[in-house]
């Protein structure tokens, strides 16, 4: 996805929670940042100058329990943070490997935040694992949330 992006002309920041992987990120042509999504506070910078935040974290792992917290309780401390950032736009993944319940869940939530603070918001429903389509159809809602088009998408 990187790739696609900087070939538009876009800048992109990469977020990790491990720092081992910064130089594959890097080397991916984006800009990295270590930040904890289960810490809010330790993405806040990473928000700096973001036009599109993009949340994909449908396939992320953990237990049961901080799953649950990723896609909600987290989720909503995240989406207020953004309130305060140049983020205009979000991106969220709400298909991968995660119980589908929750992410459905993390879904509603990234739409009732979006909608009630007027931010266009897009919800990937595809699988990036198995949907060899999945990088246009992301590159493709970044450049709508961008835009601001089709305000509140599903």
């Amino acid at each position: 996805m990187t790739e696609a992006l900087r070939a538009s002309g876009h800048a992109v920041r990469g977020t990790t929670r491990d720092p081992g992987r910064c130089a594959e990120i890097e080397a991916a042509g984006a800009e990295a940042y270590v930040g904890d999504p289960n810490l809010v506070g330790t993405l806040a910078s990473a928000l700096a100058h973001v036009g599109v935040a993009c949340i994909l974290l449908g396939s992320a792992t953990g237990t049961e329990e901080q799953l649950a917290a990723l896609h909600s309780t987290r989720l909503d401390m995240l989406l207020e943070r953004m309130l305060d950032t140049t983020v205009r736009g979000v991106v969220y993944q709400a298909a991968g490997s995660v119980d589908p319940a929750l992410l459905n869940e993390g879904a509603g939530r990234v739409s009732h935040a979006c909608e009630r603070s007027l931010i266009p918001y897009e919800l990937l429903g595809s699988d990036p694992a198995t949907d060899e389509g999945w990088v246009a159809q992301a590159v493709a809602a970044i450049e709508r949330a961008l835009l601001g088009r089709d305000q509140y998408t599903r």
